[in-house]
């Protein structure tokens, strides 16, 4: 038994190659694409994937639509972006999930390494567990950015890695990037912060997903949110072990979380009628 890819893309014509290369062995890849204006579908199509479209409204009705519509041709699915790369030893483990009849997990978080500046940001972004290898009729996801899964059924951790280019289209669409998930983000946890009721997830639980969202659902009400990410980051997980190159990304990482900051703040003025 193989498995099926899912690749989202929008404009990913520069991109999607080295993905599909990565995923040649497969024989189910499916481009889910945003109507990219560039070749994306052309690439696709030529490598032999399917091109299913539909235009972009957020992340989580996108990958619930395509969990829910998109006929896949095997039970399992991995789900890259285009500026991710399959490695050969995760595309092992992975298989042999899929061919194993006792597996009674679900689904299967995965790390990955990033790639800045031409090295691995080994310490300032070490591999974080992403769900990413699933059953899709056991899956929905939440959250309009960075959606977090809600699995119907036990899950996994993998123990290998894929690769990601999050800076391979350049610093100007990275910016350009994160200016749109930060407003999300900022909306995100505007609504959290102001519907907090009902049961959280824990800071000492001993599953690792459980503890990230946690992370995450403190991170709204902290004080000096931006260079607290920059010393977790720099000093805690020893970032500067990563040169400049993880200097660089330090700063990166926390203008971001700066720009979630300030909008969160301008959506509590404009809810309080006060000029922004």
């Amino acid at each position: 038994m193989s498995i099926s890819i899912l690749i989202l893309t929008l404009n990913e014509e520069a991109n999607l190659p080295g993905c599909l290369e990565s995923v040649r062995w497969c024989d189910d890849v499916v481009v889910l694409d945003s109507y990219s204006s560039d070749g994306t579908a052309r690439v696709a199509q030529a490598a032999g994937a399917r091109v299913v479209q539909r235009k972009f409204d957020n992340w989580a009705a996108h990958q619930n639509w395509a969990v829910e519509n998109i006929p896949f041709k095997h039970d399992w699915v991995f789900y890259l972006d285009a500026d991710e790369r399959m490695t050969p030893p995760l595309r092992d483990e992975v298989l042999a999930i899929a061919r194993d009849p006792a597996e009674q997990r679900v689904a299967f978080y995965c790390g990955r390494k990033n790639y800045f500046m031409g090295k691995w940001i080994r310490h300032a972004m070490p591999p974080g567990m992403i769900m990413r290898f699933f059953k899709p009729k056991h899956i929905r996801f939440e959250r309009l950015v960075n959606p977090t899964p809600v699995i119907s059924g036990p899950h996994g951790y993998l123990k290998n890695y894929f690769d990601h280019y999050n800076f391979s289209k350049g610093m100007t669409e990275w910016f350009d990037k994160h200016n749109k998930y930060s407003q999300l983000e900022a909306l995100q946890g505007f609504e959290q912060i102001k519907s907090s009721g009902g049961p959280q997830p824990s800071l000492f639980s001993s599953d690792p997903f459980e503890r990230r969202k946690a992370l995450k659902a403190l991170s709204f009400r902290l004080p000096l949110r931006a260079p607290l990410k920059f010393g977790y980051m720099y000093f805690f997980k020893l970032g500067f072990l990563d040169g400049s190159a993880g200097l660089t990304y330090c700063c990166l990482q926390a203008i971001y979380e700066y720009m979630i900051v300030v909008k969160m703040k301008e959506l509590r003025r404009r809810e309080a009628g006060l000029p922004v």
